[in-house]
């Protein structure tokens, strides 16, 4: 496992690589969105965790397109505190319970939009690794206050196309999974239209897991953008706007409760802001 130098490098580079990208590409749809105001930017700023690494957060508030969007990349080091250590064995991490170092990098993009009728989504991919296992982790969800099928359709039909080259179960196997983990127990219901989720993903082979989790992150840009340019003139009224901010609750609650990425960097002391930056920047409770 100590071998992985270099591709621990490989990974936290193209993770940013893909961060650059999707920054500028939602600049790009601010730019062509001739709506009121300035179009929207990017606030970028770096991120520190006091026990190693840290990462850039990029927020950009009160687009044209985007009410708010995060997109995040970090690479990080140091020692898994027990309360870590004890979750991850508990889902069957293997080698967690020996030497207690780890190293994580990856992308996490949450986009909550300003038209009601445009879906917000979220979407990451990780590496992660300690002394005894390595793993990639990630996926996307669709999160619309107003659902449309045939958003729904393009957005997954785009995720089981990424899927199908790396195996012929990834898809329905990690579809399958988001719809379990993107689930609100105490509201009885998920959080959005789904996607695909994996975790602790390891055959063996990294190089295959590797380009499985690129396969994912090169997805997202195709399976949302179209959907956002379609939605982001869309007539809306109060009604619209209301049924937005009361699903938005429902997203709050799911990330400050039962999120995995949200407790971990909290808990092994990433920077608290970039941890929280996907929560919406407007929200109500029925």
């Amino acid at each position: 496992m100590e071998m992985l130098d270099t591709e621990r490098r490989e990974a936290a580079n193209w993770f940013r690589t893909l961060r650059d990208r999707i920054v500028a590409a939602f600049e790009e749809l601010e730019d062509s969105f001739g709506g009121d105001g300035t179009a929207g930017r990017f606030e970028v700023s770096p991120t520190t965790r006091p026990d190693g690494g840290g990462g850039i957060m990029s927020v950009m508030r009160g687009g044209r397109v985007f009410e708010k969007i995060g997109v995040n990349w970090s690479e990080v080091h140091g020692t898994l505190n027990p309360r870590a250590r004890t979750a991850m064995a508990a889902r069957g991490v293997p080698g967690i319970d020996g030497d207690p170092r780890f190293w994580a990098s990856g992308i996490s993009l949450v986009a909550h939009m300003q038209n009601p009728h445009a879906p917000a989504v979220h979407m990451n991919t990780r590496m992660f690794w300690t002394p005894g296992a390595w793993w990639f982790g990630g996926g996307a969800d669709l999160n619309p206050c107003i659902e449309y099928p045939e958003d729904t359709a393009h957005f997954h039909d785009t995720l089981r196309a990424a899927c199908e080259p790396y195996g012929a179960d990834y898809y329905q196997r990690f579809r399958d999974w988001a719809d379990e983990y993107f689930f609100i127990p105490h509201r009885g219901r998920a959080r959005g239209v789904g996607g695909i989720f994996f975790d602790d993903h390891n055959t063996g082979d990294w190089a295959a897991d590797f380009a499985f989790t690129k396969a994912v992150g090169e997805a997202f840009l195709p399976a949302f953008l179209p959907l956002a340019r379609a939605r982001m003139a869309q007539p809306f009224d109060a009604d619209d706007r209301e049924a937005q901010l009361v699903h938005r609750g429902l997203y709050a609650e799911y990330n400050l409760v039962y999120d995995r990425g949200t407790k971990f960097g909290l808990e092994t002391g990433h920077d608290a802001t970039a941890v929280l930056m996907s929560l919406p920047p407007v929200a109500k409770w029925p």
